[in-house]
């Protein structure tokens, strides 16, 4: 049996404001609902990824901002990371850790998110 894991809810405050960072940090917009006056839904997918994020009201009873840690893979982290500033995003420098090289940030609302390298980078000794 398959489990997929495809649909992550990320608490948001604004959700423009939202999907406008998500949209201009290269995330696709799949979906954009008003279903009521209490719910919207909108569904997001990062570049090449199977699994998306969703936004929104009335999807989540998570405090905005407290989603932490949520982790993007790439095959370079050094073109991740020039494309994340280059962008207007404010990124941590490229951490390399035994396991893979790291750079992290956050959206508007402080949902906070790693974008990895899973093989660490090949720097100068």
């Amino acid at each position: 049996m398959d489990i997929k894991l495809e649909l992550v809810a990320v608490p948001v405050t604004d959700v423009d404001r939202a999907k406008a960072f998500y949209e201009k940090i290269g995330f696709h917009a799949d979906h954009d609902h008003t279903v009521s006056e209490d719910v919207r839904f909108v569904q997001l997918t990062p570049p090449g990824s199977a699994c998306s994020i969703a936004i929104g009201t009335g999807l989540t009873r998570m405090t905005p901002g407290s989603l932490d840690n949520m982790q993007v893979v790439v095959a370079d982290i050094e073109e991740a990371y020039e494309d994340l500033r280059g962008r207007g995003v404010e990124v941590t420098e490229i951490q390399d850790l035994p396991w893979g090289s790291f750079v992290y940030f956050s959206d508007p609302d402080g949902n906070g998110w790693a974008v990895q390298q899973t093989t660490p980078r090949k720097t100068a000794e």
